[in-house]
C-alpha cells in the first residue's frame, strides 16, 4: 500500500483526486498540501511514496517543488496532475513517472499507480539492509546507536556530545568525521559545534537578533544556525 499526498491549491479538485485514489485500493495513507511550501512542512515529517502534484499553483509551482525532491536521497515518486499539457516535456526532464491531465480518468490513473509501484520497489529492497550505527561508550559498555534515532551532535571540549531523543551519549569522534560520515544519512553542519539530523528539523525560527535557530523533535534546546550556514540549510530543507 503506498503512502501519497496529493499537493493542489483547488481543494475540490484534491478531493476528487483523493477519492479516487481511494477507489484503487492500492493507497494506504493519503495527505494533501494546498501549496508548495505546506508541503515541503508536511514531508519533513511524513514518509511519503508518491506525491501527486499539480503545476500552477500560487507562489512556488509544483515543478520547482518537483526539481527539489528530486535531489533527495531516497526521492517520493512524482505524478503530475495538471489542467494543462504544454508541461509534459519538463516534467519528464525532473523524472516525473507519469503525466495525467484533468479531469483525470480512472483507467489512467491506475496505470500511473502500477508505474509508481515499478518504481518504489527497489527502495523496499534498500530498506532491508542492515541499520547504519554510531559505537559509542556509555557506563563501561559499547553501545550502538542507530542513526536515525540521533537527534543531533554538539562539539563538547575534546569530545563530540550525541542526542537522541531519550538519553545522551558522548564520543571521542570529531565533529568534522562525524560531518563526513553521516553526510549521506541527512545529517547537516549546520555550526562549528552543532550537526542537525534534518529529518528531526520541525522548525525554523529567525530571532530578534536576525540569527536563526532550529526547533528539534524530542529536544527542548533550540539549535544555533551560522549565518555563513543559513543559505545552504534553506536550500537543503527545501526552503
Amino acid at each position: 500500500m503506498l503512502r501519497a499526498m496529493i499537493v493542489d491549491d483547488e481543494a475540490p479538485a484534491r478531493s476528487e483526486l483523493r477519492y479516487l485514489l481511494e477507489q484503487t485500493g492500492k493507497i494506504g495513507t493519503i495527505s494533501e498540501a494546498s501549496s508548495v511550501r505546506s508541503a515541503i512542512e508536511t514531508l519533513m515529517g511524513t514518509r511519503v511514496d508518491v506525491v501527486f502534484l499539480d503545476i500552477s499553483m500560487p507562489g512556488a509551482s509544483g515543478m520547482q517543488l518537483a526539481e527539489a525532491l528530486r535531489k533527495l536521497k531516497n526521492p517520493p515518486a512524482v505524478v503530475f496532475v495538471t489542467a494543462y499539457s504544454d508541461h509534459a516535456l519538463e516534467a519528464f526532464e525532473v523524472d516525473a513517472v507519469d503525466y495525467l491531465m484533468k479531469p483525470v480518468e480512472e483507467d489512467r490513473l491506475d496505470r500511473a499507480i502500477e508505474k509508481v509501484l515499478a518504481r518504489t520497489k527497489p527502495v523496499t529492497e534498500t530498506k532491508a539492509a542492515p541499520i547504519e550505527r554510531i559505537p559509542v561508550e556509555k557506563g563501561g559498555r559499547k553501545v550502538l546507536i542507530p542513526v536515525e534515532q540521533i537527534r543531533y551532535i554538539m562539539a563538547k571540549d575534546d569530545y563530540s556530545c550525541i542526542f537522541t531523543e531519550d538519553d545522551r551519549y558522548l564520543s571521542t569522534t570529531s565533529l568534522a568525521q562525524f560531518e563526513a560520515k553521516l553526510s549521506d544519512f541527512g545529517f547537516f553542519r549546520v555550526h562549528r559545534r552543532y550537526i542537525v539530523n534534518l529529518a528531526n528539523v520541525e522548525d525554523v525560527e529567525t530571532v530578534p537578533s536576525g540569527a536563526i535557530q532550529l526547533g528539534v523533535t524530542g529536544v527542548d534546546d533550540r539549535i544555533p544556525v551560522s549565518r555563513r550556514r543559513v543559505v545552504p540549510l534553506k536550500k537543503a530543507l527545501s526552503l
